[in-house]
């Protein structure tokens, strides 16, 4: 599995790296960067993941349903947290960038499933990988981003506020995990939806009024 990560993430991730010399826009460069970002840390996550299943006898459940929604989480944040620290608390930039990462990792998390199980998947696998699993990555790191650009204006709060953050991105991961290996797991490709519409709508909303006030 680690060669075939690494092939993928070579043929995948690093095409893209003389667009980033390309792209004279700064926001898309960083777009860019965040999303090559997410496939780099899912390829440090697959190594992580094999590691933590080794440890625990193999029990893919429970390391999938416990301990890879935490290792995950807490790696696609620190991006997102060393960017909002550092350089911006831009709302709709840390919410972007935040998503951008959680795509990237879902690409090549796709990607290397794909080539494992090359002879048993479809087409409606991979429309299922996209509503669930991709849409999942993407709206659990922009939880991070969202709410860090409230919570880093507000000092007292940055601790706490950073550790509620990180708790509930865990803890919508590892539903999404326990839906998806369960009876039930048509509703782990809607419940990634409920999280990522609402947001959408907000943020779409919010950009309508702001353009309006603009005017």
């Amino acid at each position: 599995m680690e060669q075939i990560s690494a092939i993928l993430f070579i043929s995948i991730t690093m095409p893209m790296i003389p667009m980033l010399f390309i792209l004279n826009d700064k926001r898309s460069r960083l777009f860019l960067g965040y999303m090559m970002i997410g496939s780099l840390i899912c390829l440090i996550a697959g190594e992580l993941n094999l590691f933590m299943l080794s440890l625990f006898n193999n029990d893919m459940l429970y390391v999938t349903t416990t301990i890879t929604p935490i290792t995950e989480e807490i790696l696609k944040a620190i991006p997102v947290l060393y960017l909002a620290i550092f350089f911006t608390d831009n709302r709709e930039t840390l919410l972007s960038v935040s998503f951008a990462l959680g795509v990237g990792f879902a690409i090549l998390e796709d990607a290397v499933i794909l080539a494992q199980n090359i002879n048993s998947v479809s087409i409606g696998w991979a429309l299922a990988r996209v509503i669930g699993a991709a849409l999942m990555h993407g709206a659990c790191t922009s939880m991070i981003g969202m709410g860090i650009s409230y919570i880093n204006k507000r000092k007292k709060l940055f601790f706490c506020g950073t550790f509620a953050l990180l708790a509930a991105a865990i803890l919508t991961h590892a539903t999404f995990n326990v839906l998806v290996q369960s009876d039930y797991r048509i509703a782990a490709f809607i419940f990634p939806a409920s999280v990522y519409i609402p947001t959408l709508v907000k943020e779409l909303t919010s950009r309508k009024a702001k353009a309006k006030s603009d005017k």
